[in-house]
C-alpha cells in the first residue's frame, strides 16, 4: 500500500444497497432525535426545571467533530481521485477526531459531575446526559464503519464509496450535534415561551 496511488477498488455491487441503508438509518435516527428534542422542549415548562451551565469542553468537542467531518469529506474526495495515500491519512485523521470527540465528551461529563450536576433530580441535567449519551453512541457506531473502511487499506482494497458513506454519516452526526448543542446551551423556558407565543 505504501507509496502506491494505484490500488484497485472492490465491492462495487455493495455500493447502492449500503447507500440506501445508510439513508434509511439516518432517517430513523433523525426521527428519534427529533422526538427527544420535542420532549426536551415540552419538559422545560415544569416548575422543577433548572438551566445548567454548559462546560467549555463542549466547544472543543464541537471543533473536533467539525474537523473530523472535514477530514472524512476530503478522504472521500481523495478516494474518488484514486489518491489512496492521502485518503488513508485523512481517514485516520477523521477517526482520531471522532475518538477525541468521545474522550472530550466524557471529560465534560466529569466536569459536570464534579460540580454536582448529576443525571437525577434536575430534568435539565437528565436530558443533557441522555441526549449527549445517545449522540455518543451514534458516534461509536460510526467508528465501527470507519474501522471496516480502514481495514480495507490493510488488505490493499480500499473502496471510495465506503469513504463517501463515512463522510455522509459524519456530516449527519455533526448536524445532529450542532442542533443538540444549540438546544442544550441556549434554549431556555423563556425562549420557548416566546417562540410558542405563550408569553
Amino acid at each position: 500500500m505504501e507509496g502506491s496511488d494505484h490500488v484497485p477498488t472492490s465491492g462495487v455491487t455493495e455500493r447502492e444497497p449500503a447507500g440506501v441503508a445508510l439513508w434509511f438509518f439516518i432517517a430513523v435516527a433523525t426521527s428519534l432525535f427529533s422526538l427527544f428534542i420535542a420532549a426536551y422542549v415540552m419538559r422545560m415548562d415544569g416548575a422543577d426545571w433548572s438551566v445548567i451551565a454548559m462546560p467549555w469542553q463542549l466547544w472543543l468537542s464541537t471543533a473536533l467533530l467539525i474537523a473530523g467531518s472535514i477530514c472524512l469529506q476530503l478522504a472521500s474526495a481523495f478516494g474518488h481521485r484514486k489518491r489512496w495515500n492521502g485518503a488513508h491519512v485523512l481517514l485516520l485523521a477523521g477517526g482520531a477526531c471522532a475518538f477525541s470527540f468521545l474522550a472530550v465528551q466524557l471529560w465534560a461529563w466529569q466536569v459536570l459531575l464534579d460540580n454536582r450536576v448529576v443525571p437525577v433530580g434536575n430534568p435539565a441535567s437528565s436530558f443533557f446526559y441522555l441526549l449527549t449519551a445517545m449522540h455518543g453512541l451514534h458516534v461509536a457506531g460510526g467508528l465501527v464503519g470507519w474501522g471496516i473502511t480502514v481495514s480495507g487499506f490493510h488488505r490493499a482494497v480500499p473502496t471510495e464509496w465506503r469513504m463517501a458513506l463515512c463522510a455522509r454519516y459524519w456530516h449527519f452526526l455533526l448536524a445532529v450535534w450542532l442542533v443538540l448543542f444549540a438546544a442544550l446551551g441556549w434554549l431556555t423556558p423563556e425562549v420557548v415561551r416566546i417562540i410558542c407565543g405563550t408569553r
